[in-house]
C-alpha cells in the first residue's frame, strides 16, 4: 500500500479492481476543511483518462508493473506480433489494444510491453522516432523554416504539420507524446 501523498507521475496503482498510472496530481489544502490530493490517472487497461479526488494521507494498492523489452514483428490481420529478445517467445496484441502506438510503429522497433501479473495491457514505444514521410505537397522555392506548416502523412498512416521544406522521401523525428515533427533526422 501506498499513501497518496507519495504520488509520482508514472506510479501505477491499483483503484477499484483496474490498473491506474498516475499522469498528474495536485496536493490541495483548503483553508477550510480537510486536505486532499486531485490526480488524473490513465486506465493501462481501457486508456480512458478520469480525474480522480482522494483524501490526504488515503492508501491505494501499488501494481507492479513489468516492462519487457521487445521488438515489434509484423501485422497479422488485426493482430500485431512482437517477440521477447532474450527468449523469443511470441504474443501478439489486438490492434485496437495499441491504437494509438501503431502512429509509430515500424517492423523491427525495440519497444517495452506492459505487463501485470501475466496480463499484458499495452505497449511503450521510444519518447522520439524516425518516420519517412510518404505523402505531402511539393515544398515552393523562397518558402522558410519558420513560414508556416502544411500537412505531412508518414510512413504509418500518421498525419502531422510539417515546414514547407519538407519533402516526400525525408525523414523525420517526431515526438510520440505529442504526436508532432520536431526536426529532420
Amino acid at each position: 500500500m501506498i499513501s497518496v501523498n507519495d504520488f509520482k507521475t508514472g506510479l501505477t496503482i491499483e483503484v477499484d479492481g483496474d490498473i491506474w498510472r498516475v499522469m498528474e496530481f495536485q496536493h490541495v489544502k483548503p483553508g477550510k476543511g480537510a486536505a486532499f490530493v486531485r490526480s488524473k490517472l490513465r486506465n493501462l487497461r481501457s486508456g480512458n483518462v478520469n480525474e480522480k479526488t482522494f483524501r490526504a494521507g488515503e492508501k491505494v494498492a501499488k501494481a507492479q508493473i513489468d516492462n519487457k523489452r521487445m521488438q515489434y514483428l509484423y501485422a497479422n490481420g488485426d493482430d500485431h506480433v512482437f517477440m521477447d529478445n532474450e527468449s523469443f517467445e511470441q504474443i501478439e496484441l489486438p490492434a485496437k489494444q495499441i491504437k494509438e502506438e501503431l502512429n509509430y510503429l515500424k517492423e523491427n522497433m525495440e519497444v517495452h510491453v506492459i505487463q501485470y501479473k501475466e496480463e499484458v495491457l499495452g505497449v511503450e514505444v521510444p519518447s522520439t522516432v524516425v518516420l519517412e514521410v510518404a505523402e505531402t505537397e511539393p515544398g515552393i522555392k523562397g518558402d522558410t523554416a519558420s513560414g508556416g506548416s502544411k500537412p505531412a502523412k508518414l510512413e504509418t498512416g500518421l498525419t502531422v504539420q510539417v515546414p514547407f521544406f519538407v519533402n516526400i522521401g525525408d525523414k523525420l523525428i517526431i515526438n510520440t507524446e505529442e504526436g508532432e515533427y520536431v526536426s529532420r533526422a
